[in-house]
């Protein structure tokens, strides 16, 4: 397979990629699929069938990847914005340092003494 053009790849052949590359994690850190599925909290016969190909729900694969110590291959994933230096500065001035009322909501919650 190859996996340098992932658009030109089915969904199935891109399930089954994920699924081979979650064996090879696996075997390289020398665990058996029983004490894997016991950590991930999945069956040892599901465990394998995704191994095979088998598409599983994303919950599923997170709990695999925590397992394996993985759950970092998702951070291309997550979108994390990038901000200048600039813009930091520019929003800690913005940053709200107190708060106050409206002078109109002001003198509806305060009585005012009648000293």
């Amino acid at each position: 397979m190859n996996i340098n053009n992932l658009y030109e790849m089915s969904d199935r052949a891109i399930v089954r990629l994920i699924g081979n590359e979650i064996k090879r994690i696996r075997l390289e850190k020398n665990i058996t699929q029983e004490k894997l599925s016991l950590e991930s909290g999945i069956g040892r016969g599901f465990l394998s069938q995704i191994e095979n190909g088998r598409p599983a729900s994303l919950l599923t694969i997170i709990q695999v990847l925590r397992a394996l110590q993985k759950l970092d291959l998702l951070k291309g994933f997550i979108y994390e914005p990038v901000i200048s230096p600039m813009m930091l500065a520019k929003k800690q001035d913005e940053k709200r340092r107190r708060a106050r009322n409206k002078k109109n909501e002001e003198d509806k919650t305060i009585k005012k003494s009648t000293w």
